[in-house]
């Protein structure tokens, strides 16, 4: 099922405005994007997208209180820079079991970690060039 079809029917009929907590794992994005997700989800606390086939979270729209990403399982090697802006409040994020090349490719994320505080965390578990995990 791909993920516009996937928040469709998550929503089940309440408003984007309604909703807290969206799972959409195991559903496929088309060309590794994020897509259906929308500014609209104002109240989205929780977002979750592991192993959907991302590439890259470029177009994740601004969530201004969203506090927990799950990304794991996914494709991304890099464009991690838009997190901080777009997400101003998060305090908990997986990328374990992405494509990272190095540890350079987080270098964006070096101010959100920053102001992470006690109890929030950040868990990496980088697949490099030279096998798995």
């Amino acid at each position: 099922m791909d993920m516009k079809k996937r928040i469709h029917l998550e929503l089940r009929n309440r408003t984007p405005s309604d909703v807290r907590e969206l799972v959409l794992d195991n559903c496929r994005s088309v060309e590794g994007k994020i897509e259906g997700l929308t500014a609209e989800f104002v109240n989205l606390e929780f977002l979750s997208l592991i192993n959907v086939g991302l590439m890259s979270v470029s177009n994740l729209p601004k969530l201004g209180k969203l506090k927990k990403l799950e990304l794991s399982d996914n494709r991304i090697s890099g464009g991690l820079d838009v997190l901080a802006e777009k997400l101003p409040n998060l305090t908990h994020l997986n990328l374990s079991g992405n494509k990272l090349k190095d540890i350079s490719t987080l270098e964006p994320t070096i101010p959100f970690c920053l102001r992470l505080t006690d109890g929030c965390c950040c868990f990496l578990n980088c697949r490099g060039r030279g096998g798995g995990r």
